[in-house]
């Protein structure tokens, strides 16, 4: 299957009067730019802005994008159909993730269903086929709503006193409903991808799934200045094996999907458009297969400006800012080959994480090692913005 991006069906629907940044890839230099939609084209304001990262760090980063000048590279209609590999013509410009120098942090088990599809996970020791049971089990057990329970609570130590009782507890109802947010890193700087990318799934990984996010930008004096979407795509047998396998599960190659703008916060949205931000997910397989859900932010157990603050402050400090995905908000696991085997991905499907305040991130799975690779990191981008006199 072969990816179609249009504007359509990549803005959010309000974008005539959103502040939308990101990066393209100009092929004349060799190098990424900083870009502004404006009236349907990219304007490049690399000079203003060298980096995502410099832009981010204004005081105000929507004021001063939109104050920026700058050259019109395309219209967003021709990048947005050079962007996908499969017909991409190198001489012209394409869409790249909207991040560069910032950190690629992830926060876990923030959202009840999520939590318990966790829990399975261990359980079934990466066995898709135990998991069935082992689902209804919890849930008779502690419910499958804990959204109203609040991490930390006098209310949710108790529960976590019954459960031990019962040789229930698991390590992610520790992070699920404990004081402490679980804060992983997801991918290091400059590795992420962007929409119409393909995205990786490990060939070591029978079962597996994609995790539709809301990404938080966040500077490095911690305070939290846009938003955008985010596939933390997982490899649910190996977390499954161990969680000290989350490195293996999470960050590999083409694993990390963000875009495809950042929506910086101004007059018109802020972080409390976010806490009511629905995201929605679409699967698609070349097999026919079909998978459709969406989920309210609204239902998430912590806030994001408290996972925000447990992930940068006086004790973890980014200087370059950090991209922080706030938690799985749903877990897919509608059967797909058999009954009660559950989901998993097969390479070609293509997955579209959206919401109407920041658009749809679209990418097609294919193998880690058949993604395009990363060879693009922090140096490259450091000569060639100096190559450029940007620096």
């Amino acid at each position: 299957m072969t990816l179609a991006l249009t504007p359509e069906n990549t803005l959010p629907a309000d974008a005539a009067t959103a502040a939308l940044v990101g990066r393209a890839w100009l092929p004349d230099v060799a190098g990424p730019a900083v870009v502004v939609l404006r009236e349907g084209h990219l304007i490049d304001v690399t000079r203003a802005f060298p980096t995502m990262r410099d832009l981010c760090e204004a005081p105000d980063p929507a004021a001063a994008l939109k104050a920026a000048k700058g050259e019109a590279i395309g219209s967003l209609a021709e990048i947005l159909a050079n962007t996908p590999i499969d017909g991409r013509n190198p001489s012209k410009p394409w869409l790249l993730s909207p991040l560069d120098l910032q950190a690629v942090k992830a926060a876990g088990v923030t959202f009840a269903v999520s939590m318990l599809e966790r829990v399975i996970e261990e359980k079934a020791r990466g066995n898709p086929a135990a998991a069935v049971a082992i689902r209804e089990e919890i849930g008779k057990l502690i419910g499958d709503d804990l959204s109203k329970l609040k991490p930390g609570s006098p209310e949710a130590m108790h529960l976590k006193e019954v459960l031990i009782k019962q040789g229930a507890w698991s390590q992610y109802l520790e992070v699920g409903i404990g004081p402490d947010a679980e804060i992983f890193t997801k991918a290091p700087p400059m590795s992420s991808v962007g929409t119409g990318f393909d995205a990786g799934l490990h060939p070591a990984s029978t079962w597996n799934n994609p995790e539709p996010e809301i990404v938080l930008i966040v500077a490095s004096t911690g305070a939290i200045i846009g938003a955008t979407l985010g596939n933390d795509v997982n490899l649910r047998d190996v977390e499954g094996r161990s969680a000290l396998l989350l490195g293996k599960a999470k960050d590999n190659n083409a694993a990390a999907a963000v875009g495809p703008f950042i929506r910086l916060f101004d007059a018109g949205f802020s972080l409390d458009h976010v806490r009511k931000t629905t995201v929605s997910l679409t699967v698609k397989g070349e097999d026919g297969f079909t998978l459709e859900g969406s989920s309210s932010i609204a239902k998430i157990s912590r806030d994001p400006a408290d996972l925000a603050r447990q992930m940068l402050g006086p004790h973890h400090q980014y200087p370059d800012g950090a991209a922080l995905y706030l938690g799985t908000m749903f877990a897919p696991i509608k059967d797909r080959d058999t009954v009660g085997g559950g989901f998993t991905h097969k390479y070609g499907d293509i997955v579209t994480i959206a919401a109407p305040e920041l658009g749809a991130l679209v990418n097609r799975m294919r193998r880690t090692d058949e993604c395009e690779p990363w060879t693009f990191g922090a140096s490259h981008l450091m000569r060639s913005l100096a190559k450029r006199g940007l620096l």
